[in-house]
This record gives structure tokens, C-alpha cells and sequence, in this order.
């Protein structure tokens, strides 16, 4: 699951942009702070969603076989 922005007011966390998650469902977080207005570009969220596959797939050492797939 990607990473959720959201704006704590009134006692309660308000996510910034739609979230893909069934109503009434109960999560957990650890909230970190973030400067004010501050947002990653749509292009580095798939950047770190490709990075976030490589790193679940228990991969170690990518470069081992970097040469396999050249020329």
C-alpha cells in the first residue's frame, strides 16, 4: 500500500487525496510530520512504488545479475 498523506485537525486525520480503502476499516500508522504543503510528484510516487516491489521481493543484490540481460 502506498503512502498515505493526511491533515491532522479537530482530533482527526483527513487523508489529502482518495485512499483505497473499504469504509469502516480500522488501520494503523505511526504519524510522521512533514513540512506544511509538503508532496512528493505523482512521478516519484511510481518511482518509489517500483522501488517498494524490488524491496518485497527479497532480492538482495540486484546487480549480481545485471550482465545476464546485455548485448
Amino acid at each position: 500500500m502506498r503512502t498515505v498523506r493526511a491533515i491532522y485537525s479537530s482530533g482527526v486525520f483527513r487523508p489529502v487525496e482518495p485512499v483505497d480503502v473499504p469504509e469502516e476499516s480500522w488501520v494503523e500508522f505511526k504519524p510522521r510530520l512533514v513540512k506544511k504543503g509538503s508532496r512528493r510528484s505523482k512521478a516519484l510516487d511510481g518511482i518509489y512504488e517500483v522501488l517498494s516491489l524490488r524491496f518485497k521481493s527479497g532480492e538482495k543484490d540486484v546487480a549480481a545479475r545485471h550482465e545476464e540481460h546485455q548485448p
